[in-house]
């Protein structure tokens, strides 16, 4: 489930509970004070066997006795009772249910067995169930407190969603301090059923709220949670914390959540690929709900800094350099008005130092002036508490200054006492401000991070440099062969064929059984080679003397290899030794030595990792790990958040490295991991880089039979499915290909909607456009193929580039359920048979995935569809809220 019912559980219209209580200091008397005094505007029916009435209100002894069936039930009794209550519930047709007692999960396989039965009583009714073992909720807009916090959040429109009782309770104490509002509060303890992809879901759609804060330990089911954060992060802020970030603080998350927690790195890849911007701290997110409640808009990296104390103003531009942002400059015309407002002494120059004496006028002043200026991104405006001037009135100098305006500003007013007045005034004005400036320039950097993921999910990559051969067949019978001899890893031999399967550059190698054959093999090279031992059993060959390098001749290679087998058969005497490869020794002098691997993750699957290689790969520890599927703009961004990343750019001499092969190389391996579920563990390094392009001198290779999730299932991100490519001949005799929709398409996108008339246009999109925006085009093209299918129509040109023709595509709900369609033929194009031939493709497409039904709207005055939807069995009705459209729907 996702969504399904959930409008139970956050807007219900009646509330039973479970376990209520008179008690003091009781879970049950509490969550019933909070319930009755937050201005529910609905029935409230306490259930207790105890107590007669709570709060004034008529006790009821059972689920039976309640006198209508509630929307949503608190449970509050122990673990033993909650799945009978469970399916009492589901019987008069609640539909929701908030367990906030504790014992399942977290209590290991007694508890699991319990939370099963739950579940188990749950399903049938289709009742949504929060926890168990959870603080509760809260939603401030209807006046619903259904938890034990000790206090009532604000109504806003920040959506706050944590595993964790207390970080809530915490926010909710600071946010109420700084009169921050939220539009919900959810606790989800241990995610029985109800998760973060589904509350994501649901904030993403809902109007109320305008930015979803996540407080993370583990997630479920990682598919769901990419998918579901994805798309909320398409349309509103997501902040996420999460910890256990060290080994043993993730331990400590398992024993306390009841969930398997993965690796952090991990999830800092996942964080960063659905778009969302991680925090690390408890106080960085409450700075970013800060900024997020005060609707700041930063659209670069480069600060701007007014400050009436300059060593102040220093520390904040140290902290802005280490964080990855950059000074702004000050051009000669600003430069001109500052001079003219500000005293001789100021600092002429970023930042600007206003001097200590600095009054309201001279503070309002200096950021009016840099208001008008484009060569900033933001303003950070500091004051440093002196007895020459007001704070306060500096202060309402700032406030003054931008009324009416749009801003990119935030503020720091330092010092205890004298700086709240300051605080509470820009609070109220809905102006960011930070205890210190160290914390602004960390929020600053905050919004520059968001803005860069949120591009990265919407830019277009390019398509050409990713066009490369696969022999899939050929890796595939290296790798069954393994696999029946009962090997899990392939010799460095064999890794190699795969390699060469799916186009990654080689030195080359040859096969070697004994030390005589080595020394021909070195003959036939003709030039300095390396000797490795050919063993399945040694992974790492240069920790046991496996390794030799830059032989000159043939007598030689015998002798090291003689001497190779002696040692080893010391070291490791059961090894399984089938010879040497001798290869040529790779002359790329000044290359760089990279490393490119893929592991499985428990969570997330098939993991990424690129980096700074050689011997010493895992002392340095400069990598970064991205997820598959990957394009060239994701494999560029994952090789740029290393540190041999501004090596590869060329420095003094020496030229930039082939970059595009790089990335290529790593779209490779990632095609590779898609297509063979049988590759669990994959390592080339060194991968030798230089201008000329990459060579793979070694490579190990880990394999398996899928058990858990296999083929594509595995993946976090579903890939590209080609197995729906297909070829089609219409009316005019031509041949088009129908393919998925891929996000290096947005150029034909906008190729097509130039070819379409204004007419054509108006009847798809209900309303005249000139263009189509990137951020439309992207949206068309870069979906998530596990929830939104588009199929396009192309077919070379008489240039022989590739023009689109057509596209079709449907969104599903969350629950795939029902899904909304839409269709668009080139102008020229009509009368051929394309539309009919889409529609066609697409509703069988959604038979084939189970959604019930497939709707759409159309204006009437489009004869041309609706005759074509009757033909295709689509039932019309007219939309009463909007005359003209007609809306259609076919059922599965």
């Amino acid at each position: 489930m996702t969504v399904r019912n959930l409008d139970y559980l956050l807007k219900p219209k009646s509330i039973a509970l479970i376990g209520a209580s008179r008690k003091p200091k009781t879970i049950g008397a509490v969550v019933a004070r909070n319930l009755f005094n937050a201005g529910f505007d609905g029935p409230i029916m306490p259930v207790s066997a105890q107590d007669r009435s709570i709060e004034g209100v008529l006790c009821y002894p059972s689920v039976e006795a309640l006198p209508i069936t509630p929307d949503l039930a608190v449970i509050c009794t122990a673990p033993e009772t909650v799945p009978d209550l469970i399916r009492q519930l589901g019987e008069r047709g609640t539909k929701a249910a908030i367990v906030i007692s504790s014992g399942f999960g977290e209590m290991g396989p007694e508890g699991k067995a319990l939370e099963q039965q739950v579940l188990d009583a749950a399903r049938p009714h289709l009742l949504r169930v929060a926890g168990p073992n959870c603080l509760g909720m809260m939603v401030p807009g209807i006046g619903l407190n259904a938890s034990f916090a000790h206090v009532n959040a604000l109504k806003g429109d920040i959506a706050l969603i944590a595993q964790s009782g207390a970080v809530v309770t915490s926010i909710v104490d600071w946010a109420t301090s700084r009169r921050v509002g939220f539009s919900h509060l959810v606790s989800l303890g241990g995610m029985a059923d109800v998760d973060f992809g589904d509350l994501l879901d649901y904030m993403a759609a809902d109007q109320h709220t305008r930015a979803i804060c996540l407080y993370v330990e583990a997630i479920t089911e990682a598919r769901k949670f990419m998918s579901a954060a994805r798309a909320a992060a398409r349309q509103k802020p997501v902040i996420v914390i999460r910890s256990g970030r060290s080994d043993e603080a993730a331990k400590a998350a398992t024993s306390h959540t009841g969930a398997l927690a993965g690796h952090d790195d991990v999830y800092d890849a996942a964080f960063r690929r659905a778009g969302m911007l991680r925090v690390v701290e408890l106080d960085e997110l409450f700075d970013a709900v800060e900024t997020l409640a005060m609707g700041v808009q930063i659209t670069g990296d480069r600060l701007a800094i007014v400050t009436n104390g300059g060593g102040i103003g220093i520390m904040a531009t140290d902290m802005l350099i280490e964080e990855g942002g950059k000074l702004a400059s000050i051009d000669e015309a600003v430069m001109e008005k500052l001079n003219a407002v500000l005293p001789p002494t100021w600092s002429r120059c970023n930042p600007v130092d206003i001097i200590g004496d600095a009054p309201a006028k001279r503070y309002a002043d200096a950021l009016g002036t840099l208001l008008g200026s484009r060569s900033h991104d933001g303003i950070l405006v500091i004051n440093c508490p002196v007895a020459l001037s007001e704070s306060t009135e500096a202060a309402q100098a700032v406030v003054d200054t931008l009324k009416g305006k749009k801003h990119q500003v935030l503020t720091s007013w330092l010092g205890d006492g004298s700086a709240q007045d300051a605080r509470h005034l820009f609070a109220a004005n809905r102006i960011p401000t930070y205890e210190t400036p160290n914390k602004a320039v960390r929020a600053f950097m905050h919004m520059v991070r968001y803005r860069k993921n949120q591009e990265l999910l919407m830019e277009t990559p390019a398509s050409t440099p990713e066009q490369f051969k696969v022999d899939e067949k050929a890796a595939r019978t290296v790798i069954d062969a393994a696999i029946a001899e009962g090997r899990g890893w392939l010799s460095e031999f064999e890794a190699k064929q795969v390699l060469e399967a799916y186009d990654i550059p080689v030195v080359e190698t040859l096969k070697a059984a004994t030390p005589d054959e080595a020394a021909d093999a070195a003959r036939r090279i003709g030039k300095p080679v390396a000797l490795k031992i050919l063993s399945v059993d040694i992974i790492h060959k240069s920790d046991i003397g496996g390794v030799q390098l830059h032989i000159k001749t043939p007598e030689e290679v015998r002798a090291k290899a003689v001497a190779m087998l002696d040692r080893i058969r010391a070291i490791k005497p059961d090894a399984r030794i089938e010879g040497f490869t001798v290869q040529a020794m790779a002359s790329k002098p000044g290359a760089h030595e990279l490393i490119v691997g893929m592991a499985d993750d428990p969570l997330f699957g098939p993991v990424l990792l690129f980096g700074q290689g050689g011997t010493s790969v895992e002392v340095v520890q400069d990598k970064a790990l991205g997820l598959p599927p990957l394009n060239t703009n994701l494999a560029r961004e994952m090789m740029s958040r290393t540190r041999v990343w501004k090596l590869l750019q060329g420095y003094r001499d020496r030229p930039p490295a082939a970059i595009d092969q790089i990335a290529l190389t790593l779209i490779k391996i990632s095609q590779m991991i898609t297509d063979i579920a049988e590759i669990v563990e994959l390592d080339i390094n060194p991968l030798l880089a230089d201008d000329a392009g990459v060579l793979a001198l070694d490579a190990r290779i880990k394999v398996a039979v899928p058990t858990v999730q296999p083929g594509t299932r595995r993946l976090a991100i579903r890939p590209y499915p080609k197995k729906l490519e297909e070829r089609v001949k219409l009316n005019d005799g031509r041949e088009y290909l129908l393919r998925p929709v891929r996000p290096e398409d947005e150029p034909i996108v906008h190729r097509m909607f130039e070819k379409m008339t204004p007419e054509d246009i108006r009847l798809r999109f209900f309303a005249p456009m000139k263009r189509l925006s990137h951020q439309m085009a992207a949206r068309l093209t870069q979906i998530d193929y596990d929830r939104e299918m588009a199929v396009v129509a192309v077919a070379p040109n008489e240039d022989g580039r590739e023009e689109l023709y057509g596209i079709v595509r449907i969104a599903a709900d969350p629950d795939n359920q029902k899904a909304e369609y839409a269709v668009m033929v080139r102008s020229d194009m009509k009368g051929k048979g394309l539309g009919y031939v889409l529609m066609t493709r697409i509703i069988n497409y959604a038979r084939s995935r189970g959604i019930g039904e497939v709707y759409g709207e159309v204006l009437r005055e489009n004869t041309t569809m609706l005759g074509m939807c009757h033909e295709l069995g689509f039932t019309r009705k007219e939309n009463r809220d909007e005359p003209g459209v007609v809306e259609v729907t076919i059922k599965m």
